[in-house]
């Protein structure tokens, strides 16, 4: 048993708020998690955990440490995957999934140079704006933008990334400008959603002076495909909210343009989910970390 897999266990007993849970994350029995994780206290002379018979939480030196420890993970993770290519000849299907502007603007440009380094790996990449399941529908690799819902998966954050809300100018021209989003509620604007089946209510989580609020806007358009909601904007038939890198093109060449600009729409995180056992693939970590690199810079505008 190495000091590696001691801080390996306890990060993800740190992630997932449970020896239990990470004992079958880890694929090892409970008394192993925490034997490892009595190790790591005994080694670093402090406790990491304060434990009830019913809860388990990180003390401070715990917090602490599970910052640093991350670090140390994910630069291991980074050196295997630079050596990979040079050890293993790496072969076989990977499964991708994204929502459908990240994955057409940004994912899918690069797997052909991904595929010519690789020759004999395929890439199966699914394209849709709903929320998918890893383990259900056999994925290695899902991109996403917003927080996930499943807490034992684990994640790769890429960037933060701006959004707008915006509108074709002839609807602005038909309708006015709202400065904010109380205006988007009380004049009654028309507001594309993206909806998905078994969504109750639709609201806006935008930044105002007083911190982030929530506006319950409405309209008549709504679609689980992002990409139609630009369309239905750009035809002038309403508001949408949109990341910055889906419509570059369109603010800069006027054809939609910034509304409620005194209350913008917070930034959304961009990152990559996948389970513990997929991160150990080797083309996995390549995908990830080559793609990762190439997003990241590409959000950056670099």
């Amino acid at each position: 048993m190495s000091y590696f897999d001691n801080i390996r266990t306890f990060v993800r007993v740190y992630e997932l708020g449970s020896m239990s849970a990470a004992g079958r994350d880890l694929r090892i029995s409970p008394a192993v998690t925490s034997s490892r994780i009595s190790q790591l206290e005994d080694h670093l002379g402090v406790r990491l955990f304060q434990r009830t018979t019913r809860s388990l939480s990180a003390t401070e030196q715990g917090q602490s440490f599970y910052r640093g420890a991350t670090e140390i993970l994910h630069a291991v993770e980074s050196a295997e995957a630079q050596i990979v290519n040079i050890t293993e000849n790496l072969r076989g299907s990977l499964y991708v999934a994204a929502p459908l502007g990240l994955g057409r603007r940004l994912i899918a440009p690069q797997v052909p140079e991904f595929l010519a380094d690789y020759p004999e790996v395929s890439v199966r990449l699914r394209l849709t704006d709903r929320k998918v399941d890893l383990t259900t529908e056999g994925l290695d690799l899902a991109f996403f933008l917003g927080r996930p819902e499943d807490s034992t998966l684990r994640i790769r954050k890429i960037a933060d990334v701006d959004r707008v809300l915006c509108a074709a100018p002839d609807y602005i021209a038909r309708r006015g400008m709202p400065e904010t989003g109380a205006d988007l509620v009380a004049d009654g604007h028309d507001c594309l959603a993206l909806r998905f089946p078994g969504a109750t209510e639709f609201q806006w989580r935008l930044s105002t002076p007083e911190g982030p609020q929530r506006f319950r806007v409405s309209g008549r358009y709504e679609c689980d495909d992002g990409d139609v909601l630009t369309d239905w904007a750009l035809a002038g038939q309403g508001i949408a909210m949109k990341p910055v890198f889906e419509i570059a093109d369109h603010l800069a060449a006027g054809r939609l343009v910034p509304v409620a600009e005194d209350t913008p729409p917070e930034p959304i995180q961009m990152a990559c989910l996948f389970t513990h056992r997929r991160r150990q693939d080797p083309k996995t970590r390549l995908f990830m970390e080559f793609m990762i690199d190439r997003i990241g810079k590409a959000v950056a505008g670099g």
